[in-house]
């Protein structure tokens, strides 16, 4: 049994003549906006004047890239930047001098203790070793 493989995934459907739906409704939205400014604004000079902005946006909404991105991308990051929070990862810090050397090594050697084992540890250590290798030798005889 064969099944086609979906190609081509990344590019979108065309629905409206030669636009893709997200197209279409940036171009429709221009339209809408600018219609909307011609008919409240009383005089239609300044009504233009207003609405040559708004399609010139929806229409960079539709096609324009800016480096393979959409420019609905661009302008969201962009928002995103000017209205959010900085983040600084570094910022330098003058500190004083480090102590002195002997300071140092004290919490150096507090940093290295060994743990000591009792007397009475580690004769039940080297008994256990002994026995094991006592059965290892009979074993392998």
């Amino acid at each position: 049994m064969q099944f086609q493989v979906p190609q081509f995934i990344e590019v979108e459907d065309k629905i409206f003549g030669p636009l893709t739906i997200k197209q279409f409704l940036y171009i429709g939205g221009g339209i809408g906006a600018s219609t909307v400014l011609f008919i409240y604004i009383p005089y239609k000079i300044i009504s233009v004047l207003f609405i040559i902005p708004v399609m010139v946006f929806s229409i960079a909404l539709a096609f324009y890239k800016v480096n393979g991105k959409s420019f609905i991308d661009v302008t969201e990051n962009f928002f995103y930047y000017f209205f959010g929070d900085k983040l600084y990862v570094w910022k330098k810090v003058d500190r004083a001098p480090t102590s002195k050397i002997e300071d140092q090594v004290k919490t150096a050697q507090s940093l290295l203790s060994i743990p000591k084992i009792s007397d009475s540890k580690l004769k039940d250590l080297t008994w256990s070793l002994d026995i094991k290798e006592n059965v290892n030798t009979q074993i392998k005889k």
